[in-house]
C-alpha cells in the first residue's frame, strides 16, 4: 500500500476495512453483543496488521457499545478512555465530544455523577462550536442525548432530540422513549397534567410509525404503554398482548418490559389485580437483562400501587407511601444532577474562555501561528524537562525577503508570509508546533528524530519552491535543523539549528542543512 498509490479498491473516509466495523456495529445494534465483541477482537488484529487506524477506531467503538448494552460498564469505560485519548491526539473535536458523552454515560451508570456531569459539560462546550461534518455532529449529539437520558435529565435529552429532528427523523422513536419515561415519572410525583402532555407527544410520534409498520413490535410496545397510562385501554391491551412474545423471543428486553408494564396497567384498570401483578413482576424480572436506570423505580412504583389496591391493609398503604416518598426523593436527586451539570458547564465555559485568551496571547496575528512568546515558553519547557526527545527544531527563513518587500510592497510581503505559514501548518501534525519567530523567520518544534525532521524540512522547502505565492517570483526558503539530545538546553538547541540555517544560506539558499 505504501509503495504504489494506486490501490485495487476504493478507500473511503472510514478506512479500507470499514465493512468489518459496520458488521460489528450491526451485530451490537441487533442485540448480538457477544458475537460483536468476538468479531471486533478478530477484526482488530487484521486492521492493525494492515495499518488501518480508522477502522481500528470504529471497531473499538463497536466493542465499547457492546459492553455498554451488556452492562459491563468498567470494561466499556476503559475502551472509552482509549478512544478519548486517540481523539485528543488526532485533534478531533467532534470525536472527543462524542466519546466524552459515551464516557459520561458509563460514569452515570456507575453512579459517578460528578465525573459524568463534568464530561457531559465538556462535550456540550465542544458541541457549541461550529464544526464541519454533519453526520459526525449528529452522531455526537445523539450520544449527548443518550448520556442525558441515562442521568434522567429528560429536559436536556428531549431538547437535543428535537434539535436532531431538524436534520433527520432517525431519532424520533428514541425521542418518544424519552418522552414516555418522562411522562411516567411526572405522573408518579403527582404532576399528572405535565405527564399526560409528554405521553400524548409520545403517542403522536409512535402511532403513525406503528400504523405504517405494524410488524414493528418495539414501537408497538412503546405505544401500548403510553396509551395504557393515558387510559386508552382497549388498543393498549391489544398492542401489548401481540408484542410480548415476539419481543421476548427476540430477546429485546427493554420493549418487552414496556409491553409487560402496559398490560399490567391495563389489567389493573380493569380490576384484574392478580393478573396485573403477574405482568408487573415479569417486567421487573426482565430488568436482570440490563436496562435504563429509571425503569426499576417506575416498575417498583406500579407494583406498590397494585399491592395497595389488591390488599387494602395498613402494611400495603405503608409500603406504597414509602415507595412514593422514595420516588419523590429520586426526582429531587435528579434535579440536583441538572444543577450539577449547569454548574459544571459554567466552569467549562470559563475554562474554555481562559484557554482561548491564553492562545490569543501566544498567537501571531498575521499568520495565526505561535508567536515569539510561544517560542520562549517552548524553550523553557525543554529546560524544565516537560518537552523531551524525540524532538527536532526546524528554523525556516524566507530567502531574499527584503527584496520582495522592496519590490512588491509590504502588503505583498505579508501575503507571502501568510502563505508560508499555511504550508508549515499543512506539514505539521497535531503534536507539532509551528511558530513565527521574527519577521520572515519561522520555527517548527517537530516531534520525531532527525530522519523525520529532514523529511519534513525537505517537504516544506519543496512545497514553497513549487508554489506560486507571488506570480513571477520564485519564492524559496532555507531550513536549518537540530535534534534535541540528552543534556541539551533549549538555547543550545536553537543555536545549533541557527548555525545550520546559516550554512544553508551560504550554500546557495533554497536548501536544508542538518
Amino acid at each position: 500500500m505504501e509503495g504504489d498509490p494506486r490501490l485495487p479498491v476504493p478507500v473511503t473516509a472510514f478506512g479500507p476495512l470499514h465493512l468489518l466495523a459496520i458488521r460489528v456495529h450491526r451485530l451490537v445494534n441487533t442485540g448480538r453483543c457477544r458475537e460483536g465483541i468476538e468479531a471486533a477482537d478478530a477484526y482488530l488484529a487484521i486492521a492493525r496488521q494492515c495499518g488501518d487506524h480508522r477502522t481500528e477506531h470504529f471497531l473499538l467503538q463497536g466493542k465499547m457499545y457492546a459492553n455498554l448494552y451488556m452492562g459491563r460498564y468498567r470494561e466499556g469505560a476503559e475502551l472509552a478512555d482509549r478512544l478519548l485519548r486517540a481523539h485528543r491526539a488526532a485533534g478531533s473535536a467532534l470525536g472527543e465530544a462524542k466519546t466524552l458523552c459515551d464516557l459520561a454515560q458509563f460514569d452515570v451508570l456507575r453512579s459517578r455523577y460528578v465525573d459524568g456531569m463534568r464530561n457531559l459539560a465538556r462535550a456540550a462546550v465542544l458541541l457549541d462550536v461550529a464544526h464541519p461534518g454533519r453526520d459526525r455532529r449528529i452522531s455526537a449529539l445523539c450520544s449527548f442525548a443518550e448520556a442525558a437520558t441515562a442521568a434522567e435529565m429528560y429536559e436536556i435529552a428531549s431538547a437535543t432530540y428535537e434539535h436532531l429532528s431538524e436534520a433527520t427523523n432517525a431519532f424520533d422513536l428514541v425521542h418518544a422513549t424519552t418522552l414516555l419515561y418522562w411522562g411516567l415519572r411526572l405522573n408518579h410525583i403527582g404532576r399528572h397534567d405535565e405527564g399526560a402532555t409528554r405521553l400524548r407527544r409520545c403517542v403522536a410520534i409512535t402511532r403513525p410509525h406503528v400504523e405504517e409498520r405494524p410488524d414493528d413490535v418495539r414501537a408497538a410496545a412503546m405505544l401500548a404503554l403510553a396509551l395504557a397510562k393515558l387510559g386508552d385501554l382497549i388498543p393498549a391491551e391489544k398492542l401489548a398482548r401481540e408484542a410480548i412474545m415476539p419481543l421476548r423471543t427476540a430477546e429485546n428486553y427493554q420493549p418487552a418490559r414496556m409491553a409487560h408494564l402496559a398490560l399490567g396497567l391495563v389489567l389493573r384498570a380493569q380490576g384484574a389485580l392478580v393478573e396485573a401483578r403477574r405482568e408487573l413482576v415479569a417486567a421487573r424480572e426482565l430488568c436482570a437483562f440490563g436496562g435504563r436506570p429509571d425503569e426499576k423505580p417506575i416498575i417498583r412504583y406500579e407494583l406498590a400501587r397494585t399491592a395497595r389496591e389488591t390488599e387494602d391493609s395498613q402494611s400495603a398503604r405503608d409500603l406504597f407511601e414509602a415507595v412514593e416518598g422514595q420516588t419523590r426523593e429520586l426526582w429531587r436527586v435528579r434535579l440536583q444532577r441538572l444543577a450539577m451539570l449547569r454548574q459544571a458547564r459554567q466552569q467549562e465555559e470559563a475554562e474554555a474562555a481562559r484557554a482561548h485568551a491564553e492562545r490569543e496571547v501566544l498567537r501571531d496575528p498575521l499568520t495565526g501561528l505561535g508567536n515569539r512568546r510561544r517560542f520562549d515558553l517552548l524553550l523553557d519547557r525543554i529546560d524544565t524537562g516537560h518537552l523531551a526527545a524525540p524532538l527536532v527544531l526546524l528554523l525556516v527563513d524566507v530567502d531574499h525577503f527584503k527584496a520582495v518587500n522592496d519590490a512588491y510592497s509590504h502588503s505583498v510581503g505579508d501575503r507571502a508570509l501568510r502563505e508560508v505559514a499555511h504550508i508549515l501548518r499543512a506539514h505539521c501534525r497535531t503534536e507539532d508546533v509551528p511558530v513565527r519567530y521574527a519577521g520572515d523567520e519561522f520555527t517548527v518544534f517537530l516531534r520525531g528524530d532527525l530522519t523525520v525532521g529532514r523529511e519534513v524540512a525537505e517537504r516544506i522547502r519543496a512545497a514553497v519552491a513549487g508554489s506560486n505565492i507571488i506570480p513571477g517570483v520564485n519564492l524559496t526558503v532555507s531550513v536549518g535543523l537540530a535534534a534535541l539530545t540528552d543534556g541539551l538546553t533549549g538555547e543550545t538547541l536553537f543555536r545549533q539549528a541557527d548555525e545550520r540555517l546559516y550554512a544553508a544560506k551560504f550554500s546557495g539558499r533554497n536548501t536544508t542543512a542538518f
